[in-house]
């Protein structure tokens, strides 16, 4: 063994180590952010005897589903109107977020350095600042207690992301492809047809994941704009508690399955999301 082969052998074994190290910490933070989904799901299974804040941790005294059976008959109505919801509004505000996007990068018009930046101020405005304004002009058109009104205010609340998220991607789409596309005789939606929305697969996965998980996961917006017969999932779980007992092991198995879809999603395309956020950071 030559002495330039003994000298790589410890750095090399330092970072093997140095590896291993690192999933310690990672291993603890998985397990410290899991807690909370192991408690929904060993309530769901207890029966409402089992449940106490001394018995929380213990495993449930016998396998049974009738907290989730109750649990889903009550929520199956409000699911749907969740599904009805999310899927249209994450792909409409995706839609007019890659539009947005492509304008604001690649076509300059007078104040178009404004635009952008007045877009995004949307993203700090706080909801209840807008909660009376918005209801009063929801009843104005119509869509008051509607799931068309819910969907529409998502997609508006959504469009300073999505916008932000394109706009960034659009940006590393080199100028070469732009200018053959004009020599080619393309016009400026003929570029966004033919070049950038083919290329626009990663970032699409973002924003539509993004947008469904917030849907989803909207309370406050819900529980204002809709009715009894439209409230999403969110709202119907809230009102699944009773005013004085409160079913703990029914309400941990409706939380359950309310997070199911949005733990779907990200178990089955989570690293679809991660290399779209990559591609848009480094790609170009």
């Amino acid at each position: 063994m030559t002495s330039t082969t003994a000298a790589r052998s410890p750095k090399r074994r330092f970072r093997f180590q140095g590896r291993y190290l690192l999933l310690i910490p990672l291993l603890l933070m998985t397990i410290f952010y899991l807690l909370p989904l192991y408690i929904m799901l060993v309530t769901g299974f207890k029966s409402f005897a089992e449940v106490s804040l001394q018995t929380m941790w213990n495993l449930p005294g016998g396998f049974s589903l009738e907290n989730y059976i109750a649990a889903f008959e009550k929520l199956a109505p409000h699911l749907k109107n969740s599904l009805m919801m999310v899927i249209p509004a994450a792909i409409i505000s995706s839609m007019v977020g890659s539009v947005n996007g492509f304008v604001l990068a690649r076509w300059r018009f007078p104040g178009s350095n404004l635009v952008l930046p007045l877009l995004l101020f949307g993203m700090f405005i706080p909801y209840q600042s807008i909660l009376i304004p918005l209801a009063v002009f929801m009843k104005n058109i119509g869509l008051a207690g509607s799931i068309p009104g819910l969907i529409l205010v998502h997609v508006i609340y959504g469009i300073p992301i999505t916008t932000l998220t394109f706009y960034g991607y659009y940006m590393t789409v080199p100028k070469e492809l732009v200018e053959a596309a004009r020599i080619d005789g393309a016009g400026m939606f003929g570029a966004y047809r033919h070049i950038f929305l083919p290329v626009s697969a990663p970032a699409f996965v973002v924003v539509i994941i993004w947008q469904f998980t917030s849907a989803w996961n909207d309370f406050l917006f819900a529980v204002i704009l809709t009715g009894n017969e439209n409230w999403p999932v969110t709202v119907a779980l809230q009102n699944m508690a009773g005013s004085q007992i409160i079913a703990w092991n029914v309400q941990m198995a409706g939380s359950f399955l309310a997070a199911v879809p949005t733990l779907l999603v990200y178990i089955f395309l989570g690293r679809y999301f991660l290399r779209g956020l990559m591609a848009g950071a480094l790609k170009g």
